[in-house]
């Protein structure tokens, strides 16, 4: 099999909606990482303010890479999603984005939407990263 799919136990079921947090293609090494929110195994939103949604899509972001052999540093490519205009707080984002990444680095796409998977969602990353 050419694809191997990656959904760590502590995140919620991804099943009912059709969907795995991460599939590792095998041939090339890439993780395509689904786009992650704050939702809890209940797909409950533990915060309710950007800073502290995206503290914890970074939390879970880091816990897929984890389970699918991968790391920060390997990161290639995020795209964050924020419910709003991104101009209103990428001041606030960006130094949360910064520590998180360190040396990574990555190509980073910031995008404002209308809506994402529930109303209480106001952040989303979706990302792709190399194995170690």
């Amino acid at each position: 099999m050419r694809k191997q799919l990656v959904n760590p136990p502590q995140l919620y079921d991804g099943r009912p909606h059709g969907m795995s947090h991460a599939v590792i293609d095998t041939a090339s090494s890439i993780v395509y990482i689904s786009g992650q929110v704050d939702w809890d195994a209940n797909h409950q939103v533990s915060c309710h303010t950007v800073e502290g949604q995206l503290k914890n899509v970074l939390t879970n972001l880091t816990v897929v890479l984890d389970a699918a052999g991968s790391s920060v540093e390997n990161l290639l490519n995020l795209r964050i999603y924020v419910r709003g205009e991104l101009g209103e707080f990428i001041e606030n984002i960006a130094p949360i984005m910064s520590q998180f990444l360190a040396e990574s680095r990555p190509t980073i796409t910031g995008i404002g939407v209308a809506s994402l998977a529930s109303p209480e969602t106001l952040v989303e990353i979706e990302a792709t990263a190399a194995l170690k």
